[in-house]
């Protein structure tokens, strides 16, 4: 099976994760798409994170009614802090029948050169890539250029997938609502949305 990991701390899971999830579901390279949990971003505070069974438990709901989705706790098993290299290689050792593929979002590939190991990763497992451009504060805070084809030459073997829906929800944003006493109800499923009010998550 031809497994595609999209990789998030799904803080919470929203619709924009979903669409996105959805839209590679739907390639006709992939026949799965792993949404992979993470338990400690390198590059995130731990103490911003609900509790790890509580971030699972949100995917597994947001993705119970679709065969092609799945919620995978693969790090949940692994030493901290999480690197993608080490839990591709224990997916490839747990699972040799899969093919495994990279779901990265265009933000996350200016900055691939920064991760563990990125030339095995870049040489060994396809890589998909959804767009995303970039705010004008963005651009001045990181210095890159918001330009898609500079990334397609440096990165000549990644499938660029430049018809996927753009998504500018973030969990950030649904967090800050939240606090705010917003209504989110359009940006996350019923599911999800009745269990982050029924445990009063991101009240405080």
């Amino acid at each position: 099976m031809r497994i595609g990991l999209f990789f998030g701390t799904f803080n919470p899971i929203h619709i924009g994760h979903l669409v996105i999830a959805n839209y590679f579901a739907n390639l006709p390279e992939l026949d799965q798409i792993w949404l992979v949990v993470t338990p400690q971003n390198p590059l995130k505070q731990k103490s911003t994170l609900l509790a790890d069974h509580h971030r699972l438990a949100l995917v597994q709901l947001a993705v119970e009614n679709n065969d092609r989705l799945k919620a995978c706790d693969i790090e949940f098993k692994m030493p901290q802090p999480n690197y993608t290299i080490d839990t591709l290689a224990y997916l490839k050792e747990k699972h040799p029948k899969h093919q495994f593929s990279l779901i990265i979002g265009e933000d996350n590939l200016r900055g691939f050169t920064k991760w563990k190991n990125y030339e095995i990763i870049r040489d060994t497992y396809p890589m998909f890539v959804y767009p995303r451009v970039l705010t004008a504060q963005e651009l001045e805070e990181t210095g890159f250029e918001n330009n898609h084809q500079a990334l397609v030459k440096q990165f000549p073997t990644a499938h660029f997938c430049f018809d996927a829906p753009m998504m500018k929800i973030s969990s950030t944003y649904i967090r800050q609502a939240i606090k705010n006493k917003k209504e989110v109800q359009y940006l996350l499923t019923e599911e999800v949305r009745k269990y982050v009010d029924e445990m009063n998550f991101y009240r405080g």
